[in-house]
């Protein structure tokens, strides 16, 4: 990828990860730069002092270069994974020692030879707290790109004025200063690109510095160095995996395209740890806490894996639009072997059941460990992750909820449902779908590629629905640009539009074969789209910022002018309808185990009586709205006199749909009505779900770092059934690595309690999330805030362990209660 106009990522599927080579036992030829670069000295290259100097004066030796068979230090486990950065950390020239002009590695008289740097890069120490990266369990530095870090050198003399010094950052297999993967920074003069060093003091043999990056920096984790120069001879300091250096996007740089200018968005949307996600439906909103975990040990690096495995070229790593763009379409397993599978089959033996996840760490430190895809993930997990993944990179990310979401798989940019002359539907046209609720994410950028007044939020979905430039991937995509139907700017703005905006529209086959809109429904799409609200666990409706007022003039217009871009761009010119009899659906708070009812009211808004032919179907249905068979249904005809109002009923008794149950326990009721007077047609589709019991925890004790503590968890079983093989999951940052517990079985309408010990490794209010998956009930989860006290010595403790993610561990129950 070079630094002209972006290209699509799609342009990268020819470059995927692959494993890397056995190396061979000798070490590489050096390449001959003498002839590259015109025998031109590093110094003639980074210094315009030096480059007056006679040409013959060579460099001391050959730069560094990767290696693509080799290995860097891996996951936190000990398995040893492909190094985030594609390259290995040989010294240059293959010696273990400095470098000097004469390439032998001795050390005359009087040269500045570094003998130590210190990067200040503990968690307490300036560069991480002025940084906002103190919370990453890396030991390593960790900036942020557009903002300046200090640092320490130590040479073996006083540093004098006439003395040369050079930082160097290097990343990727073959690092060039024209594609910012070689940063060459000499000391005391001005860098490109926003790159430059300064002395701060100098004292004894001590240099301290203060050095500028670029806010248009790639990100990763670049090898570092330093280079000397004087009287005596060159010097360069050989690499040091201890002295590695992480840069990150940095939302508090007003330069960098991702600066975000709210304090408290900083807060919840780049270091918040812990997040709300909403599932359900609009009149059944359910929630559950995830632990994002970006800060764990090992996430950084599962990051940056993600982008090598899909061969993102590293010059185009500082563009967070191409960041974000690999991101969503990584984070699923679909055409790259990327992080997640996506199941939606209800059979998950072969892996975890999606609603059983509390959170990403778990998944992407095996992703980093064994680099196979994770089974299983669904639209909450993909979006779970993402938001881990971008504020682990520094984007602020928020994951977002949309119910009643669309699926529109025709370009139509509407939804359309199919019936036969009896209005009977016609599944074998019905492609397109509804779901319950669908979620992504949103993150904070500017546009550089759009026209003025699309940047803010975007929309990046790492679900794979449809493909976009032939990979399964979707945006960013600008708000604005969706909220105005401005369907034509890219990423992927008509898919998404149909999501939030589009109208449900019935056609009737005619009896000369042809079809005609007999409904329109326009408020059946996009109904509510919220995300957790800054700095507290309440729902943030952000409908507004994605769609104009329902029914207001601008709300028809970009519904209009989208669907003038479609493939039915007329859809609007057909309409004709009368309806004076409205319909709605009522259903009540149904609980997962329990009799249930819904209800039909029709209302008579005209003047003249109606009578109203009502059908009432009820399935149950996947959250994608896939539904299963018909179990239960109704028939009425309904008299309705002017002005008046009747009400349908039809009972659903807990044996009736036991045997249908699906994930997330969620039914369709179809209700399709003809008045008879007017020729008025009535259709509806209501979706509600049963709610599942909560898990109770209660914290036994006191939180202190580096101490054990022991948390309590209480369920009850809803059901009248055996719950078998029941597994509980356990993780909450800072507090408690990824745990799954097995505990067999629990007999119906059975109480059960068990307890865990923890170590707290961070001080601060903590979130622990536990859940509960058995083959007889899912989406059963719980969460308590825990306010973790500092250690008694003060700072911080580290340790990996407290939870093994990969392999189960079997609990017995500390008690068990009939109902």
């Amino acid at each position: 990828m070079t630094d002209g106009p972006r290209s699509d990522v799609g342009r990268w599927g020819g470059n995927p990860w692959q494993p890397p080579p056995t190396p061979s036992p000798e070490p590489e030829p050096e390449p001959d730069r003498g002839s590259r670069r015109g025998g031109r000295s590093f110094w003639a290259r980074c210094c315009a002092c030096c480059s007056c100097r006679n040409g013959t004066d060579d460099d001391w030796g050959p730069e560094p270069h990767g290696d693509r068979g080799s290995r860097g230090r891996g996951s936190s486990s000990g398995s040893r994974r492909p190094d985030s950065r594609g390259s290995d950390s040989r010294q240059p020239g293959s010696r273990t020692g400095g470098v000097n002009a004469a390439g032998d590695g001795t050390i005359r008289e009087g040269m500045l030879v570094v003998t130590g740097v210190d990067l200040l890069s503990a968690r307490s120490d300036q560069n991480r707290r002025e940084h906002h990266t103190d919370e990453f369990e890396y030991d390593e530095l960790i900036i942020r790109r557009g903002q300046p870090f200090h640092m320490v050198l130590h040479f073996s003399r006083p540093y004098e004025s006439s003395d040369r010094v050079a930082l160097e950052l290097l990343i990727g297999n073959n690092p060039e200063v024209g594609k910012g993967t070689h940063v060459i920074i000499p000391v005391s003069k001005g860098g490109s690109g926003g790159w430059k060093a300064q002395v701060t003091k100098a004292s004894g043999q001590n240099l301290n510095l203060r050095v500028h990056t670029s806010p248009s920096a790639i990100i990763g984790k670049f090898q570092f160095t330093v280079r000397t120069r004087c009287e005596a001879g060159e010097f360069q300091l050989p690499f040091d995996p201890h002295n590695e250096i992480y840069i990150l996007f940095n939302p508090w740089c007003p330069e960098d395209i991702v600066y975000v200018d709210h304090e408290d968005w900083r807060q919840e949307y780049v270091l918040n740890e812990s997040g709300r996600i909403y599932y359900g439906t609009e009149a059944q909103i359910g929630e559950r806490t995830w632990n994002y975990g970006q800060f764990d040990h090992g996430v950084l690096d599962a990051c940056l894996y993600i982008l090598d495995r899909r061969g993102m070229p590293y010059g185009g790593r500082g563009d967070p639009v191409s960041v974000s763009r690999v991101i969503s379409a990584m984070v699923n397993s679909l055409d790259d072997n990327g992080v997640l599978i996506g199941n939606w089959s209800g059979d998950y033996s072969r892996g975890t059941n999606p609603s059983a996840w509390v959170g990403s760490v778990e998944i992407l430190l095996s992703y980093l460990r064994t680099g196979y895809s994770v089974p299983y993930g669904q639209c909450w997990v993909f979006a779970g992750v993402t938001t881990t993944v971008l504020r682990c990179l520094g984007l602020a990310t928020r994951t977002v909820t949309n119910f009643n979401s669309a699926h529109d798989t025709d370009t139509s940019l509407t939804m359309d449902i199919y019936f036969d002359e009896n209005m009977k539907p016609l599944e074998h046209l019905n492609h397109d779908s509804v779901w319950n609720f669908h979620v992504w994410n949103d993150c904070w950028m500017k546009r550089p590629d759009l026209p003025s007044g699309f940047s803010g939020w975007q929309v990046v979905d790492a679900t794979p629905q449809e493909t976009s430039s032939g990979i399964f991937c979707c945006g960013p995509c600008s708000v604005e640009s969706i909220k105005n139907g401005l369907v034509y700017m890219k990423y992927d703005t008509p898919f998404i539009f149909a999501e939030v905006n589009s109208d449900k529209v019935y056609w009737q086959r005619q009896d000369d074969g042809s079809f005609k809109i007999v409904y329109v429904e326009e408020k059946a799409i996009g109904t509510l789209i919220i995300t957790k609200a800054i700095g507290s666990n309440m729902r943030d409706d952000v409908t507004h910022i994605y769609k104009h007022p329902e029914g207001s003039e601008a709300e028809r217009k970009a519904v209009e002018t989208a669907a003038a871009h479609g493939s039915k761009p007329n859809v609007y010119s057909s309409r004709d309808s009368a309806e004076d009899v409205a319909m709605q659906v009522e259903a009540q708070d149904a609980v997962m185990g329990q009799d249930l009812a819904v209800c039909v009211v029709l209302s008579n808004r005209g003047s003249s009586p109606r009578t109203v032919k009502l059908h009432l179907y009820l399935s149950v249905t996947f959250y994608t709205g896939v539904t299963g068979p018909v179990f239960k249904e109704s028939k009425k005809e309904v008299v309705l006199a002017p002005g008046a109002t009747d009400r349908v009923s039809m009972p659903v008794a807990y044996k009736e749909y036991r045997p249908h149950l699906v994930d997330q326990g969620s039914m369709l009721l179809n209700v399709s009505g003809h008045v008879k007077e007017s020729g008025q047609v009535l259709a509806k589709q209501h979706t509600f779900r049963l709610r599942t019991p909560d898990l109770s925890l209660t914290l036994l004790g006191a939180a202190v770092v580096g101490q054990e503590c022991e948390v309590q968890i209480v369920f009850k079983n809803p059901l009248p059934v055996t719950l078998t093989n029941v597994v509980f999951r356990l993780e909450g940052s800072g507090l408690q690595r990824p745990k799954i517990l097995n505990v067999g079985d629990i007999g119906g309408n059975e109480t059960v309690t068990l307890r865990q010990k923890f170590v707290p490794v961070r001080p601060g209010p903590r979130q622990l999330i536990a859940s509960l998956d058995s083959p007889q009930l899912s989406q059963v989860h719980g969460v308590i805030q825990v306010d973790v006290a500092p250690a008694p010595g003060g700072g911080g403790f580290f340790s990996d362990a407290g939870g093994d993610s990969h392999s189960g561990e079997t609990i017995p129950m500390a008690s068990r209660g009939g109902a």
